[in-house]
């Protein structure tokens, strides 16, 4: 799969297909949008493209800068087309949000959340699986300002594209080898995805409860 994916890092298009993937994956989790970021990273890396020394560099190794920027950006994008979703989606979405336990948790704990500041949530729920998806859904649902959302959104998405792009690109760095640099990011990434899943899905403290 690794090389498959190194192939596409070699094309024009890597640049659309992680934005496309990225917006997208907010209604389909399962697309693999962390694992392209990484692995454009790792090429970038793998090639010294982005190194301080420079050398030469095949003419369509990612841009490590334009490549942050355009995960963020389609982060962003991606959070808002769910968030307006979440406010105009109807009965239909109130019937999916009634049958979904963690769609209703998260409509339950993003009422008074993101009011006080405790947007935070957004930031941890990008890494979690299928996290993002609750919480903007979650978010537009329960009528939340585009001003109290949106500065979370892009914390989350700079914070994810950052981390994403950091791992691809130092992990190849210092093993020295791109498809292993790849394989151990995506599994950090998976790591961290597994405890920002568990820290969502705690229950609310006492007085948030309460409130």
């Amino acid at each position: 799969m690794f090389e498959t994916l190194g192939s596409l890092t070699a094309s024009p298009w890597i640049y659309a297909l992680v934005a496309v993937s990225i917006v997208l994956d907010v209604f389909l989790p399962v697309l693999p949008s962390g694992v392209l970021v990484i692995t454009a990273a790792a090429a970038a890396a793998a090639a010294g493209a982005a190194g301080p020394v420079p050398v030469p560099v095949p003419e369509q190794v990612p841009d490590i800068l334009l490549l942050l920027v355009i995960a963020t950006s389609a982060s962003v994008l991606g959070d808002m087309a769910a968030f307006r979703l979440g406010r105009r989606g109807g009965a239909r979405l109130d019937r999916a949000i009634a049958r979904s336990r963690r769609l209703t948790r998260a409509h339950e704990r993003l009422g008074t959340a993101l009011a006080r500041g405790g947007g935070a949530l957004v930031v941890i729920a990008r890494f979690a699986p299928a996290g993002r998806s609750v919480v903007s859904l979650g978010a537009g649902k329960t009528q939340r300002k585009v001003v109290e959302f949106l500065p979370w959104s892009v914390l989350a998405g700079m914070a994810w594209a950052g981390y994403s792009v950091a791992l691809g690109y130092f992990g190849t760095q210092w093993l020295g080898t791109q498809w292993l640099g790849t394989a151990l990011s995506v599994v950090a990434l998976f790591a961290v995805g597994a405890l920002a899943a568990f820290l969502v899905r705690r229950p609310p403290p006492p007085a948030a409860t309460a409130a």
